[in-house]
């Protein structure tokens, strides 16, 4: 079908199956600044309740979301890994996760052990299979590039992730009482923040920084051995936690060196960049590996000496702002894409160009509403006040890229009614 820079898309999913998670991603992005604006400083205070809801709206309704939706993706076309069957396998996996998620978020506010339960039923459910599933078809490939490596580090770090979550919900809700619960909540974070959701966009940023901009490839070294390290160092918190609660700030401090480390190399390799023309995905990158490196740094710099409550809201929202920027970055690669490909692919004369699904004026309208959310939420950090703008801010930028999803959306079935397609049997 379509073969170059070693991508493979004969087996690309319906594009369904990257939307549906795209837009619900979205729609939970905008219930997080919905939650911001009504919980305010709250909401970035660690010990609080309405903190340990927004951290998961983030991680399990938006990051997740679109983690999955771009897994789908890029797992067929970056590793060459076949999903039988991508719709089903969706559909098993994002209903429950919604369901779970639901349930978790409502039994953070109730403490109730039955809803405990069942978030923890419905998520294992819904995460346990899947990721399963794709970290063995990426186990049984011949041979492997950094990214796919990379996928299958992420992948097993999300199992880990899911392992320990499950302990802390059972020791919430009363079932056992084995493990240091601060220690494990401080593991659960870092294998949540570090080496799921950052890894897995250092494994993509092998691939697509050098393919979307032609930048000058990673060291293959580096390329080759950093997802394994940064797995291998988490391992070895996960064993502190259990034994030695007192080395992990040292261990995390090692894995944010070299998460620091590929956000430096990142920005120099697209201050490289071949293509004089620039867009708004660029911007989102290098602002994404600048809240990464600055965030990394305060984690460090936190793990020496006490930081001040100001400048923890900073080590948040700086983190926050990476994990959505690279994935603001990435929808508006894949989604104009894959909605010019498959109808390109299924062979309509009229299908739209990719800058016709989403103009690149739209995009960096987005692109201006997301810095300004952040430089509201860092300025916030000083004065509480600006919280509830903060807020608005957030829910009005994913409000964006949900119309620009379904607007391509809609596009895409406009086409298939409307259009007509090239059809191979009248050259017979």
């Amino acid at each position: 079908m379509f073969q170059n820079s070693g991508l493979s898309l004969d087996q690309a999913p319906p594009i369904s199956v990257v939307f549906r998670f795209f837009l619900a991603g979205s729609l939970w992005g905008i219930a997080a600044g919905i939650w911001l604006f009504f919980a305010g400083a709250s909401a970035l205070n660690p010990s609080a309740v309405e903190a340990l809801i927004l951290t998961h709206i983030l991680t399990l309704g938006v990051m997740l979301s679109f983690m999955l939706g771009a897994l789908f993706q890029m797992l067929p076309v970056l590793a060459g890994v076949a999903l039988h069957d991508p719709v089903k396998a969706a559909i098993r996996s994002q209903y429950p996760i919604l369901f779970g998620t639901i349930f978790l978020l409502s039994s953070f506010a109730t403490a109730s052990s039955v809803l405990y339960a069942f978030a923890l039923l419905f998520l294992l459910i819904g995460l346990l299979p899947i990721a399963a599933r794709m970290l063995s078809r990426l186990y049984r490939l011949p041979s492997h590039s950094p990214s796919s490596r990379g996928m299958g580090f992420s992948l097993y770090n999300l199992l880990l992730l899911v392992f320990v979550g499950g302990w802390m919900l059972a020791l919430l809700g009363g079932w056992i009482e084995c493990g240091d619960f601060t220690a494990l909540r401080q593991l659960h974070l870092d294998l949540g923040l570090l080496g799921w959701i950052a890894l897995l966009i250092v494994s993509v940023s092998f691939q697509v920084i050098e393919m979307f901009y032609v930048t000058p490839p990673y060291p293959k070294r580096y390329a080759r051995w950093m997802p394994a390290l940064l797995t291998g160092t988490l391992t070895a918190e996960l064993v502190a936690a259990l034994n030695a609660p007192d080395l992990q700030p040292w261990i995390e401090s090692f894995a944010a060196v070299l998460l620091l480390s590929h956000a430096l190399l990142t920005l120099r390799r697209l201050s490289m960049r071949q293509r004089p023309l620039t867009d708004a995905t660029v911007w989102f990158w290098r602002l994404g590996m600048g809240s990464l490196a600055a965030a990394m740094l305060l984690l460090v710099v936190g793990n020496l000496t006490d930081l001040s409550t100001p400048l923890t809201m900073m080590l948040y929202v700086l983190y926050t702002s990476f994990a959505l920027c690279v994935v603001l970055a990435m929808a508006y690669k894949i989604v104009p894409f894959l909605t010019w490909f498959h109808l390109n692919a299924q062979g309509y004369f009229t299908a739209p160009m990719m800058h016709e699904v989403i103009h690149p004026k739209n995009a960096m309208r987005h692109l201006a509403i997301h810095s300004t959310t952040i430089f509201v939420a860092l300025v916030a950090a000083f004065d509480s006040r600006l919280w509830p703008l903060a807020g608005i801010l957030l829910g009005v930028s994913f409000a964006w890229i949900t119309v620009n999803i379904y607007r391509a959306w809609h596009l895409y079935l406009h086409v298939q009614k409307t259009a007509e397609r090239f059809d191979m049997g009248s050259f017979s």
